[in-house]
């Protein structure tokens, strides 16, 4: 049933895609990186697939992909700046909140970063920074760089393996546990850091 969801799903993206070009990619993006469940999986790796066939351009894809991922993250920020928990928690299942909010506070800044490869952390990272009103700079810097390689990474998987949808899910997963292990290792560090300077 999922598997045919996702199908239905990337054959629908295929088609803005198609259709709109790469202001879709980015409209798409943005709404993957705001408060909507949305899966970037379905929307990068079917564009870059189109770029391998000579359809478009890899490098304009994977910057529609990145600004589309800024473009949503800062509606999270803004929107949990200005409107702050009680509203936010009223939009939005309060307990995912909380779980990205503890990551933040937990992880500071760099949380921003490293919560892009975090499932379930990914798409509300951004609201704690609106919360705790994190450096707008600091914020479109980390954010910007975490996109950035996430973006990357899933061009160059939909690049390589966009025709085969079994291997794609594949590397796919197997990058994804990688990101996973390598933000609890940095998180391990910042932790052992923190106790040293006590």
């Amino acid at each position: 049933m999922i598997e045919t969801i996702l199908t239905w799903l990337a054959s629908l993206v295929l088609n803005i895609i198609l259709k709109i070009g790469y202001i879709g990619i980015t409209l798409l993006m943005t709404v993957e990186s705001s408060f909507i469940p949305f899966p970037s999986e379905i929307v990068i790796p079917p564009a870059a697939y189109l770029a391998q066939q000579g359809q478009m351009n890899i490098f304009l894809v994977i910057i529609a992909g990145i600004a589309g991922s800024l473009f949503g993250a800062l509606i999270n920020y803004y929107l949990a700046y200005t409107l702050g928990r009680k509203a936010i928690y009223s939009l939005i299942n309060k307990k995912k909140i909380v779980k990205a909010e503890n990551y933040f506070l937990e992880y500071g800044n760099a949380s921003t970063l490293l919560g892009r490869f975090v499932p379930a952390v990914r798409q509300l990272i951004s609201i704690p920074a609106g919360f705790f009103r994190m450096s707008l700079k600091s914020f479109i810097l980390y954010t910007s760089i975490g996109s950035g390689i996430w973006v990357i990474i899933l061009a160059i998987l939909g690049y390589a393996f966009g025709a085969n949808q079994e291997l794609l899910v594949q590397y796919y997963q197997q990058i994804s546990w990688f990101f996973i292990v390598l933000a609890l290792v940095f998180i391990i560090i910042l932790i052992i850091k923190k106790k040293n300077e006590e």
